[in-house]
C-alpha cells in the first residue's frame, strides 16, 4: 500500500481524487436514487438534446468524464485509470497525459452527443479507451521495443473491450469509439516525452486539424438538426 496514491503520479492522483468526490457527493445527496438519468445529467451527465438546444451547456463534454453510474461502473473505471495513469503518467509527462486523457474523453462526449442524442451517458471510459488506442497507435510508429510491446497489449484490450460493448446495451458504443479515435489523434500531438520526435511536423499539423474538424463538425451539425 506504500505505493498507492504515488507523489510521482500527481495528475493520475487528482483525476481519481476529483473522480471520487464526485461519486461520493452522489452517494450522499441523492441517496436511493443515484442510478437515475436525472441524477446522472444534474450532476453532470452529458445529454445532447438539451446541449444542442442549449451551446450554454458545452460544459458537458467534460463534465462526464468524472461522473460514474452506479459502484460497478465507479470501482472498474477508477481501478483502469489507476493502472493506467502509474504506466503511462511517466512515458508521457503530467501535462501531456492530462492532456490526453481529457481530449480523448471530450472526444467520446462529443460522439455521444452527436450519435446518441437522447441518451444520458456518463464515465471515464470515453478517456480510458483514448489512451487504450493512444498506446495501440503509437506501437506501429515507437522505435522503442518497449512502448511496441505495451502497444500490442494496449491494442488488445482495446478490441475485447470493444467486443464486450456489442453485447451490452448500457454501454456507450460511441464514447468508446469516439474516445478511441480522439485518442489517435490526440497522441500524435503529444507524444512520449522520450520520442518527441516520433511524428512529423506535418503529421502533427494534419493530427491536429482532423481533431479540429471532426470536434467542430460533429457540434455543428448537430446544432443544426
Amino acid at each position: 500500500m506504500k505505493n498507492f496514491f504515488d507523489k510521482r503520479y500527481p495528475v493520475t492522483n487528482a483525476l481519481l481524487a476529483v473522480t471520487a468526490l464526485v461519486f461520493l457527493l452522489i452517494q450522499v445527496f441523492r441517496f436511493g436514487q443515484t442510478t437515475t438519468a436525472y441524477t446522472i445529467f444534474e450532476f453532470g451527465g452529458m445529454y445532447g438534446q438539451v446541449v444542442r438546444y442549449d451551446p450554454t451547456q458545452l460544459w458537458r463534454l467534460i463534465s462526464p468524464i468524472f461522473v460514474h453510474i452506479g459502484w460497478e461502473h465507479f470501482l472498474f473505471n477508477s481501478f483502469t485509470l489507476y493502472a493506467l495513469g502509474y504506466q503511462l503518467e511517466p512515458l508521457f509527462g503530467s501535462r501531456r497525459f492530462f492532456l490526453l486523457y481529457l481530449l480523448s474523453g471530450i472526444m467520446g462526449n462529443v460522439f455521444v452527443y452527436f450519435f446518441t442524442p437522447g441518451v444520458v451517458g456518463a464515465g471515464a471510459s470515453t478517456s480510458l479507451f483514448g489512451l487504450f488506442a493512444a498506446m495501440g497507435f503509437l506501437r506501429y510508429y515507437s522505435r522503442s521495443a518497449y512502448l511496441q510491446l505495451l502497444g500490442q497489449r494496449y491494442t488488445a484490450l482495446l478490441l475485447i473491450n470493444l467486443a464486450l460493448g456489442l453485447f451490452n446495451p448500457a454501454i456507450s458504443m460511441a464514447g468508446h469509439i469516439g474516445g478511441a479515435i480522439g485518442g489517435c489523434l490526440a497522441v500524435v500531438c503529444l507524444p512520449p516525452r522520450l520520442e518527441k520526435q516520433t511524428f512529423t511536423a506535418q503529421q502533427t499539423g494534419w493530427a491536429l486539424v482532423g481533431y479540429l474538424l471532426l470536434f467542430f463538425g460533429l457540434l455543428f451539425v448537430g446544432f443544426l438538426f
